[in-house]
């Protein structure tokens, strides 16, 4: 009986080792970037919430739970933006968050270089992703930057029209304690 309760007080003081962030809006920013008849268009989402765990020398301990306020898109063109919250596209209404959930985190070789492997999540259509990433650690904190391409309509986002299938996002999230 001794064993079993030093055995879960060990557990639980490993458990806490690992360091707990939250993504902070102010600095963090998801970028997008897709061809419509042939141009690029720009655009980004905010609204960053939910839980970062990380832990740099053993990243597989690491957990990423985060979303963004799909009603945050922003094309820089205010018309275009409210189609884009529509039914047709992102249904804010009904999907207001995207989301991105780890289900494993592994170095790359590189310092400070790492590959998640989750879930993306949008307009409840959930798909697996993985993507190379950067951790720069600062003061109360990381710097996450990454990337990945996607296809829009995997999600049920926009039918066919004159937009690109593929689109390219870019991450950078500061998460702080």
């Amino acid at each position: 009986m001794k064993k079993m309760i030093l055995l879960l007080v060990i557990a639980g003081l490993a458990k806490n080792t690992l360091a707990q962030y939250k993504p902070v809006e102010q600095g963090s920013l998801l970028k997008f970037t897709i061809k419509n008849l042939g141009f690029k268009i720009d655009g980004s989402f905010s609204g960053f919430e939910g839980q970062i765990d990380f832990d740099p020398q053993n990243p597989a301990n690491s957990k990423f739970d985060v979303s963004i306020n799909a009603a945050t898109v922003n094309t820089d063109n205010n018309l275009r933006d409210e189609h884009l919250r529509g039914d047709g596209y992102f249904d804010v209404k009904n999907s207001p968050k995207i989301r991105v959930e780890s289900n494993k985190i592994i170095a790359s070789g590189k310092a400070g270089t790492y590959r998640f492997t989750g879930m993306l999540t949008i307009k409840g259509k959930s798909k697996p992703i993985s993507f190379p990433f950067t951790a720069t650690a600062s003061a109360d904190g990381y710097l996450f930057k990454g990337g990945f391409t996607m296809n829009r309509k995997d999600f049920g986002v926009g039918g066919t029209s004159t937009v690109s299938d593929e689109l390219e996002v870019n991450i950078n999230v500061i998460a702080k304690k």
